[in-house]
């Protein structure tokens, strides 16, 4: 509170100082009422969001804006105000970067100044370009309408026009078009208006922030042929939580660990946390790192940091693209009003900064691009790149701003619940915000992905991943990977079937056929290239089912031939009978299986397929001369 009010104080002092650093009796008494002013806006407001858009004509009001923030603009209507902002401005351009499932436009508004409206003119003018995405669950449309209003304060009213004096900002108001278009009152259940909106997931049942890496989803490519053509510097994406009750406004979170490159993580820490979260709490918002109550039932037990994984936009863009990301999650509680102005709070204040020093977000940029392409130009084995982080048992204290709550049995659910109340508590908790890496890999030299992967060769166009192709069968030593303790996913996620195991590093000789897919990691999308091709990775393309074919058996013996089988084989070979009968003292499950013991036999033959569970995908580490033709 007293943040709010010194700011406002610091304000008025510039504004009603003399030249000498006086005040009048007059300006004074202005002093003091404004003070009170904004003290009772921040205690009714419960600092929560209370800047607003100056100076808006009622027929540029926003839809949200014209219905008190009880509502939220259709497909249709939204597309309608873009292409009106295109109409009145030159500096706004309405366009579609692509088609959703059932065929809608997906929307796309481009604000830039001296007709910079085309990646190479961005960078020949040396400006930054800032990428801004909403609705990709179409339920948390607070981006949507904080978007628009600001693109408006920036065009049509121009209060806000020097946010693109030195930025292109590219603008998704609504990503996942059919999922906003299922329209209606029930769609969030934990959301506090507005009084309908859209659903979570595609028309196809996708969760679009589940598929940056598999990239299933026709809004995906699109998504990815945006990024690839424009090759953004920052990137935000909003949304509106689940989970706890507390009274922030609004949450946030980025990638700050070694998972993520050095130069991105130093400037959202400088940047983002210094100086933007300041500015956007001083004009009324509320903010916290994102909530994830370490005990469902229990606030004082403390708060898990969120680490993402490529899967997720926020994950996605710093950890295989070398880009900063921010996650906006508003408080779903929160009045619909305080969610938009607070998004529309953070939005402004991180373009006013990108705006002050654009350099400087491209340097780091361009540092993560120059770190990551350096590691396929020459293999080192003590080199590790961290492909996975987890969160430890440190912790830092903080002081929590949440609201009173108690625990009862619940004669419904016949379990514990936490049932919140509205006083204000703030608690001194764990932030479990620590974390070290679970999963570091060398980074070879190159992949080589044999031809018949097609959607694997497919994909990694999708992403813009350079790569050659072999001209002629090739016989190479490569490292490779055997998989044991293969398990199926017992549900379908996200459309696929996971999978999960164990990994055995192993060195052979392979021939792979023409036309196989040689992947150099000497490119700005090494980091992404790894997080698809190393299978323990969190998200490759073996987690994802890409190469499920490989954990299936195809050949198999009878019962009757295996147990001449197995006779033969110990009457030539005493070592393996001992092996088996030892075997059968020491494991009872293996003794009570008469299908295992035959399978003892069965896999210690010449019969069995001994490219089970072998992955197809070579890790080229020792320099080698190459016949190669052109591929992506």
């Amino acid at each position: 509170m007293r943040r709010v009010i010194f700011a406002v104080r610091a304000g008025c002092l510039r504004l009603f100082c003399d030249h000498k650093g006086r005040t009048s009796y007059i300006e004074s008494a202005i002093l003091r009422t404004l003070s009170v002013f904004f003290f009772m806006a921040a205690i009714n407001g419960g600092m929560n969001g209370q800047s607003e858009s100056p100076a808006v004509p009622r027929d540029w009001q926003t839809h949200a804006e014209r219905t008190a923030y009880r509502e939220t603009p259709r497909y249709a209507e939204t597309v309608a105000f873009s292409r009106r902002l295109d109409q009145a401005s030159d500096w706004i351009i309405f366009t579609s970067f692509g088609e959703s499932g059932e065929g809608r436009a997906l929307p796309l508004l481009i604000a830039a100044k001296d007709g910079t409206f085309t990646p190479e003119a961005a960078r020949r003018a040396g400006k930054a370009v800032v990428l801004i995405q909403a609705c990709i669950h179409a339920g948390e449309s607070d981006g949507k309408d904080a978007g628009l209003a600001l693109l408006r304060d920036i065009a049509i009213t121009k209060v806000r026009a020097d946010l693109i004096d030195r930025v292109v900002l590219l603008f998704i108001p609504i990503y996942n078009v059919d999922g906003h278009e299922r329209f209606g009152p029930y769609n969030r259940i934990n959301q506090n208006g507005p009084t309908e909106m859209g659903w979570r997931a595609t028309s196809a049942g996708l969760n679009l922030n589940r598929d940056y890496i598999k990239a299933d989803a026709p809004e995906t490519r699109a998504w990815l042929r945006l990024w690839n053509q424009w090759q953004p510097d920052l990137f935000i994406d909003c949304h509106t939580t689940d989970g706890a009750d507390f009274r922030y406004n609004v949450t946030y979170q980025f990638e700050q660990h070694e998972n993520a490159p050095p130069a991105t993580r130093r400037w959202m820490q400088e940047v983002f946390e210094r100086r933007v979260v300041p500015a956007a709490e001083a004009v009324g918002n509320l903010l916290s790192p994102y909530v994830v109550l370490h005990d469902d039932l229990d606030p004082s037990k403390g708060v898990d940091a969120f680490i993402s994984t490529p899967r997720f936009a926020t994950g996605y863009v710093p950890l295989a693209r070398n880009r900063p990301a921010l996650l906006i999650e508003t408080h779903m509680l929160k009045p619909y009003r305080s969610r938009v102005r607070g998004t529309y709070d953070l939005l402004r204040f991180m373009l006013e900064e990108v705006n002050k020093d654009p350099d400087d977000l491209r340097r780091a940029a361009r540092a993560a691009d120059e770190e990551a392409a350096s590691w396929g130009k020459g293999y080192d084995p003590q080199r590790r790149v961290a492909l996975e982080v987890r969160a430890t048992d440190e912790t830092t204290p903080i002081v929590f701003k949440g609201v009173a709550y108690r625990r009862e049995l619940s004669e419904v659910s016949g379990t514990l619940r936490i049932i919140y109340g509205t006083e204000p508590r703030d608690m001194q908790i764990p932030f479990y915000n620590h974390a070290r890496t679970s999963l570091a890999v060398a980074p070879p030299l190159c992949y080589i992905v044999p031809p018949q992967w097609r959607q694997v060769a497919d994909l990694l166009i999708a992403h813009g991943v350079r790569f050659s192709k072999l001209a002629e069968p090739t016989t190479l030593s490569v490292e490779s990977y055997r998989f044991r303790n293969v398990k199926w996913a017992s549900a379908s996620f996200e459309g696929r079937v996971l999978v999960s195991f164990d990994v055995e590093p192993i060195m052979e000789r392979r021939t792979f056929p023409a036309g196989s897919l040689v992947v150099p990691l000497a490119q700005p999308s090494a980091r992404l290239i790894m997080h698809m091709l190393e299978p323990a990775a969190p998200d490759s393309l073996v987690r994802w089912g890409f190469f499920n074919a490989i954990f299936e058996q195809k050949e198999d013996g009878e019962e009757y031939v295996l147990e001449a089988l197995a006779r033969r084989m110990m009457g030539a070979d005493p070592k393996l009978k001992a092996e088996f009968e030892d075997l059968l003292t020491k494991d009872k499950n293996f003794a009570a299986d008469p299908r295992a013991r035959l399978r003892f036999f069965y896999q210690r033959s010449p019969y069995w397929d001994a490219q089970l569970n072998i992955y197809p995908v070579g890790r080229l580490v020792a320099p080698t001369n190459l016949l190669l033709v052109n591929g992506s």
